[in-house]
């Protein structure tokens, strides 16, 4: 099973509230997942991210990925984790049609 630490939205209409979740990647955004890691609020004037750092920290260690925003959040709050650096495919020429 794949695990992604990302963002499940609550609040209400143009007032977001996150949780920061373990969750399998086949589980809808805001539906079910493993563990709820912590929380992060963009509309306060400071905005607010509290988290679990031993349970993070357990998700990281047995492989989970990151979504980029808390990819981050995470680097914000101090943890030790590179960047996602997303590297496009190289394309394939097209063959060239002889004739």
């Amino acid at each position: 099973m794949a695990v992604k630490i990302r963002l499940a939205r609550t609040g209400t209409k143009k007032k977001p509230f996150y949780r920061i979740v373990a969750a399998d990647v086949r589980s809808p955004r805001d539906g079910r997942y493993l563990e709820k890691l912590g929380i992060y609020n963009p509309c306060v004037e400071a905005k607010t991210v509290e988290l679990v750092k031993e349970r993070v920290q357990y998700w990281l260690d047995q492989g989970a990925q990151t979504s980029d925003t808390v990819n981050g959040l995470l680097i914000k709050a101090g943890f030790d984790i590179k960047p996602v650096v997303y590297i496009p495919k190289e394309k394939k020429p097209k063959a060239e049609k002889e004739g």
